[in-house]
């Protein structure tokens, strides 16, 4: 996404006005039309050229979802620690409060209660931006809690997934999540309690392997990456060319993987077509 100048009235030295426009344009990656911000904003930030989808942040999937953008928040308190002392460029530690400064969140997940088109649901939306959405301790636990709070309340849950996989920061403690979330899940199936997921770009690692594909439903938005290990990575290890589309939500539905490829603006009615045919 390319960012351009906002536009606002400035006096020079000489006193004349100066007009500036930072940040009121985007250029598609797609398309490479530039767009009126506006314009993409009020179109649910999808290219009302060429439909592709932009990545949207955790609040703003929320307020997509829930009615009225009205929701209780829950489990916010929880904060990561740093298990393995593990440093790389940069501890880890600094990295945490970084994405906590930047995101406003003490880790990548935001866990929520509200209502669907009139239908109380259990949201669990993860945020790209924390450290790319992988999923630490934190994260398997506050996962964890809203998939027992709707076994619990029988109320049905739905999982957002926007991830880069395990955390490896935390090593085998990321990787714990994957069972443990797992295990949540397979008492929530036994207790009937609908589960739909939601794969957005990307989704990828741990989170492919583990929750983000256990739905009774599993949708995705289109043109999302969603795979374990990357394509290139894919095509260096095989030393082949992958198929056009590959690990694309298209492609996956193709082959299998998907129940559905839904549009943005088609999100939310779905959803909830999918929890009354679930209830009935």
């Amino acid at each position: 996404m390319a960012w351009f100048k906002r536009e606002s009235a400035e006096l020079d030295t000489s006193g004349e006005k100066k007009v500036r426009t930072e940040g009121l344009w985007v250029k598609c990656e797609n398309c490479r039309q530039i767009i009126w911000k506006k314009d993409l904003e009020d179109n649910m930030n999808v290219c009302p050229k060429c439909d592709k989808h932009f990545r949207i942040d955790a609040r703003a999937r929320l307020a997509l979802l829930m009615d009225e953008n009205e929701y209780e928040i829950l489990d916010a308190n929880i904060s990561s620690t740093d298990p393995l002392k593990f440093v790389d460029l940069k501890p880890y530690s600094s990295r945490l409060k970084q994405a906590q400064k930047d995101t406003g969140l003490k880790d990548a997940v935001i866990n929520a209660n509200g209502k669907l088109m009139g239908r109380p649901v259990v949201a669990s939306v993860m945020e790209y931006a924390f450290i790319g959405g992988s999923m630490g301790s934190v994260v398997g636990e506050m996962i964890t809690r809203a998939i027992e709070r709707a076994a619990e309340t029988r109320t049905p849950l739905i999982i957002v997934s926007a991830s880069g996989g395990a955390r490896m920061m935390e090593g085998v403690i990321s990787l714990m999540q994957l069972a443990k979330i797992s295990s949540a899940l397979a008492k929530l199936d036994a207790a009937k309690v609908p589960y739909i997921s939601l794969l957005t770009d990307p989704t990828t690692g741990g989170v492919t392997a583990s929750f983000a594909m256990l739905g009774d439903l599993n949708i995705a938005e289109p043109g999302a990456l969603i795979g374990f290990a990357g394509p290139r990575v894919i095509e260096q290890t095989i030393r082949q060319k992958l198929p056009a589309g590959f690990q694309r939500s298209e492609f996956l539905l193709q082959h299998g993987m998907l129940d559905s490829v839904v549009p943005r603006k088609q999100l939310k009615p779905y959803i909830a077509r999918a929890l009354d045919f679930m209830a009935a």
